[in-house]
């Protein structure tokens, strides 16, 4: 499945057959692209241990690594869970490493072709990013960092998983692939942290690029625009509580934040590719 090109392999996992170290080695093998199905991310769909939610999601990246969020894949979860394991409702709660979030399905008869995410309120302060770019409680918005003897206008938002945004004038191969991963591992982000360059393409849009991390560039990344509108928002770059269609190399993503304190609304298409069936070892 993907959401603008950014994809996934989804599977239902309600019994609870693997741990979270089979999931990890699933992810490496199955996510290798040429040699193996391919995606950006694995997404095992599960029994939530909370009460109040419908599923869980676990995630983890093509290196195996394990992801708190992911806001592409979230959205197929939803198509997921309506057209595979026959949910009916129009709204999904999902257990997330970010929490509880609550996915809204847009349906065009019996097909789930978009959907609509509360993907929560952004976190700001340095700690909750984490970073120490600055103290504990204080925002990162605009900091200078030097990365490869280039500055970068760093702002930081923590959309469930961690974002450092960059906004420039032009949005360059070298920006992404080169600054990027750089940036990504920097010391400054003690967990690593997804990098987004974005620009301003006139009122209510706006261009992005995304470095993730544990994947390497991707077409897309929702919890990346959604941080990037955050970040813009933050900067004054676009008013708040309007609706900013932010263009990533697969589509575009509707994004809405009406300020501090306050949730972030993601709207974006939902595919599904194909369907199939494999076979774990051991």
């Amino acid at each position: 499945m993907h959401g603008c090109g950014n994809d996934f392999i989804v599977f239902d996992d309600l019994d609870d057959r693997f741990s979270w170290h089979q999931l990890s080695e699933l992810a490496r093998r199955l996510c290798r692209r040429r040699f193996s199905i391919g995606a950006d991310g694995l997404i095992a769909v599960g029994q939530p241990e909370a009460e109040d939610a419908d599923f869980e999601m676990r995630y983890l990246n093509a290196d195996g690594s394990r992801a708190e969020m992911c806001g592409n894949g979230i959205r197929c979860l939803g198509r997921f869970v309506a057209e595979e394991l026959s949910w009916t409702d129009d709204t999904v709660k999902v257990s997330t490493g970010a929490g509880i979030l609550t996915v809204r399905l847009g349906r065009e008869g019996s097909l789930v072709t978009a959907a609509t995410v509360n993907m929560g309120v952004p976190r700001l302060g340095a700690a909750e990013i984490p970073t120490t770019l600055r103290t504990a409680a204080e925002h990162v918005v605009g900091v200078a960092l030097s990365v490869d003897d280039q500055r970068l206008d760093v702002t930081a938002v923590n959309m469930g998983n961690p974002h450092a945004v960059c906004f420039v004038d032009r949005i360059t191969d070298r920006h992404v692939l080169e600054l990027g991963p750089q940036l990504s591992a920097h010391p400054v982000f003690p967990r690593q942290t997804n990098v987004e360059f974005v620009r301003a393409l006139g009122p209510g849009r706006l261009r992005m690029r995304v470095w993730e991390r544990g994947v390497g560039e991707t077409l897309a990344c929702g919890t990346g625009a959604c941080a990037s509108v955050v970040a813009a928002g933050l900067g004054g770059r676009v008013s708040l509580g309007e609706e900013i269609r932010v263009v990533l190399n697969g589509g575009e993503l509707r994004i809405s934040w009406a300020g501090e304190g306050q949730p972030v609304w993601m709207t974006g298409p939902v595919e599904a590719v194909y369907r199939g069936e494999f076979e774990s070892e051991g």
